[in-house]
Parts: structure tokens; C-alpha cells; sequence
């Protein structure tokens, strides 16, 4: 058997470390049932963001193209993060200043002090979990297939000190047809090495770990896509994979997947291949752009997605999204779907509740190279010549996380599917 990478291997020591070190001082994290997804509010974790100096010889990963040193024309981001309480150790500065002159600064997914800082707010705001992105085109890089080993065991380390779970979502939109074996090897390196669908915090449903893959039968071109046959073979592995013991598999299909109209590839393929999924997930960022829209959305897709999945008992996982920009990506035009103060998300919130769900997928955590970021985001952030970025609108910077945690309650029938936002959140 191949020896795990050092620094696989020094990153499960670190959390076995950490994880005995939380158990001798009496963690008191409240913990989140594992047990099920049902009734969980989950978000999406890129854990993407590397910095020079950080260890992860990756250099400005994410905040800019090509990786060069943050400066005015060069960020590819479109929102800031609040960096107020972060030590010196997790701050790395940029060229770019804010309107007080002071130098503006971004984090590392590689520190994992800061990863856990992530979890801490998570708990705070009683954010149940994460969906941690382990990107397909990644995994034949050296430097790139560390960062995400490195990233999956600081999340572990986050969720067990904070009491949060966590399960991995594989992006399999880059993988080009005939290249199911690359995710079916790295499945097993894992399972090997980690053993991480034994941790407590790993969540399960339906009694069995939940893996999530992202990326069956959309219809574009702007990336390779693996064929649906790909699929196929992937989901029948892990749906018969001893080693694995018996998976839970949650599919991320494109919004018109029961159609196969809209952004599906229209093949009845998906439709087969639907029925070896737990659990179905419609991504729906960009699919609508109001809070109007939104419910007619959830009224006209959701609804009828989540009666089919209910004959065939599958469960049904609608995506929420709070707004959308990549300017500084795409050069598209900024706040290209505006959120409205949080009114756009907590449509959608609302919406899913009344459609019938009882379960959300909210894209992203820390998603601020396509501005649908949920985390701390700051009101003041750089500026300058060829410099612009999305606020959260004068509001505090963590009315997203407030929102989100609320979300669990409206899904959980703790709370109502108001059309107006709580107004515990409105300062």
C-alpha cells in the first residue's frame, strides 16, 4: 500500500491532536446531531483561499489571477472579508489600502487557526454544518491536493472543537469524460488514510455517511463535464464499495434536472441515474434573480421536484443562494443579482419551506470570488482606481450567519416561513 503523503499524515496528527486536546479540557461545544440531514441547514465550504507565506506555497490562491500579490486590477474577488479579531498570524497583506489608509488584508484555508474561527461563528449563529468542496482538477496537482487535504482535516478539527458536522462534496464539473477512476482512487486514498466517515462529526443519513457529488448532467461548455456513463460507474462504486461500507449519495443536478430543460443536458440517462441518489440537490444560483422570482420558482420546480423524489423516496435538498457578482472574475456587471438587505435570501428561506423541504443547501460559506459569501464581509473595503466590491449594505457583518441560522429554525418548524425577515436581525 502507498504511505500517506507527510503531510497527510502530519495533518492527521494535528487532529488527533487537537481532537484529544478538546476531550481533555471538557469541550462543551453544544454538538449537532450527525445522525441525520433532515432538518439541517448546511453550507458550502470552498476552504480555497491560500496567501503567500502561508505554508501552502500556492501564493494569493483565489484573490487574484495568477496568484500574484492582491493590487488594484488584479483581484478576482468581489467582496472583502471582515478580517476585525483576527490575530496577526492569520492576516496577510495585499497592495490594495482602505479609505482610512490603512493596508487591506485576506486569510488562508491553509491556517488552520482561521478555519476554526469559521466553525466558532458557525456555532454561534447555530449554523448546523458544512459541505466541504473537494475539487476534481485539483487532485493531480501536488501542491493543490495538499492544500485540500490540509483544508479537510482543519474543517474536522473546526466541526469537532464546535460542535458542528461536516460532510465532502466532490466537484466533479471539471472532470473530462472517461476520468471516473481518478475520483474513485482518491475516495479510497481517503477512506485509507483519514478515516474520516468514522469521525462522530461526519454526518450521516439514513444510517449510513453521506457523500456528496456535484455536477451530473449540466448542459454548457465552458468546461469539460464528465459524461453521465461516468456517473454511472462512479455511483454504482460507491453505492457497492465494501471498503466504504455503505454510502448515503446526495447528486448536485442542475435546476431543470426532472425536465431536462433549461441548464440539463437532455438525456433520460439522468433521470436513471436520479434513482441511485439519497438525496437530489438542484443548484439554482443564477436561475432567478428576485425574491418574485424565487417563489415562483419554488412553486413551479421545487414543488413538483420534491413529489417526484417523494414517490421514489428520495429527499429532496433545495440550494439557497443570498445574491451573486463576479465583476472582478468576469467583468460582468457588479451586484449583478442585488440582496436586497437579506430580503432575496429569506425568499428563498420562506419559499423552500412552504414548497415543502425540510432540509437547505445554502451556497456559499465563504464564496466571495462570485460574491454569494454568508461569513463575515466587510462594509469598508478597499479602495481605489479600478477598485470595486460588494458590501452588506451598511448592515453588521455577520447578518448573513444570523440569517442562516434562522433559516434552521423555519426548516425545522421551529419558527414561521415569514415573508418578511425576523426582525431580530435587523439592527
Amino acid at each position: 500500500m502507498t504511505p500517506p503523503a507527510p503531510r497527510l499524515r502530519l495533518n492527521s496528527l494535528l487532529f488527533a491532536l487537537s481532537a484529544g486536546l478538546a476531550t481533555a479540557f471538557g469541550a462543551d461545544a453544544p454538538r449537532v446531531d450527525s445522525s441525520t440531514l433532515t432538518g439541517k441547514v448546511m453550507v458550502g465550504y470552498q476552504g480555497w483561499f491560500n496567501a503567500e507565506g502561508d505554508g501552502a506555497k500556492r501564493g494569493y490562491n483565489h484573490w487574484t489571477r495568477g496568484n500574484v500579490l492582491p493590487a488594484p486590477g488584479k483581484v478576482r474577488i468581489d467582496m472583502w472579508p471582515d478580517l476585525t479579531g483576527f490575530p496577526a498570524a492569520e492576516r496577510f497583506p495585499t497592495d490594495l489600502v482602505h479609505a482610512d489608509g490603512r493596508r487591506a488584508e485576506v486569510f488562508s484555508s491553509y491556517v488552520r487557526p482561521t478555519v476554526v474561527r469559521h466553525f466558532s461563528w458557525m456555532r454561534e449563529h447555530g449554523i448546523d454544518g458544512v459541505f466541504l468542496q473537494r475539487f476534481i482538477n485539483s487532485l493531480s496537482c501536488g501542491n493543490s491536493l495538499a492544500a485540500n487535504n490540509a483544508v479537510l482535516e482543519n474543517v474536522r478539527a473546526g466541526a469537532r472543537q464546535h460542535g458542528r458536522v461536516y460532510a465532502l462534496m466532490y466537484d466533479l464539473s471539471s472532470l473530462a469524460p472517461g476520468n471516473a477512476d481518478i475520483l474513485i482512487a482518491d475516495w479510497k486514498k481517503l477512506l485509507r488514510e483519514t478515516k474520516l466517515t468514522r469521525d462522530p462529526a461526519y454526518l450521516r443519513h439514513h444510517g449510513k455517511p453521506l457523500l456528496a457529488l456535484w455536477g451530473c448532467g449540466f448542459k454548457d461548455d465552458d468546461k469539460p463535464r464528465p459524461a453521465l456513463e461516468d456517473w454511472r460507474k462512479i455511483l454504482t462504486f460507491l453505492k457497492n464499495d465494501p471498503e466504504s461500507g455503505g454510502l448515503a449519495l446526495m447528486i448536485g443536478v442542475p435546476s431543470g434536472w426532472r425536465t431536462q430543460t433549461r441548464d440539463t443536458i437532455p438525456d433520460p440517462t439522468l433521470l436513471e441515474l436520479a434513482h441511485l441518489a439519497d438525496v437530489i440537490s438542484p443548484w439554482t444560483p443564477g436561475r432567478y434573480r428576485t425574491p418574485e422570482t424565487a417563489a415562483a420558482h419554488a412553486a413551479t420546480v421545487w414543488q413538483p421536484d420534491i413529489a417526484w423524489c417523494q414517490e421514489r423516496k428520495i429527499d429532496f435538498l433545495p440550494v439557497a443562494f443570498p445574491g451573486f457578482s463576479w465583476h472582478n472574475m468576469k467583468g460582468a456587471p457588479l451586484n449583478a443579482i442585488p440582496r436586497l438587505q437579506g430580503r432575496f435570501f429569506w425568499s428563498q428561506i420562506a419559499a423552500a419551506k412552504r414548497a415543502g423541504a425540510d432540509m437547505l443547501y445554502v451556497a456559499m460559506f465563504d464564496e466571495v470570488d462570485e460574491g454569494t459569501a454568508i461569513f463575515k464581509v466587510t462594509n469598508n473595503p478597499p479602495v481605489g482606481e479600478g477598485v470595486q466590491f460588494v458590501t452588506y449594505e451598511g448592515l453588521p457583518s455577520d447578518h448573513y450567519l444570523r440569517l442562516t441560522g434562522l433559516a434552521g429554525k423555519v426548516i425545522r418548524g421551529e419558527q414561521p416561513a415569514s415573508d418578511e425577515i425576523p426582525p431580530a436581525t435587523i439592527p
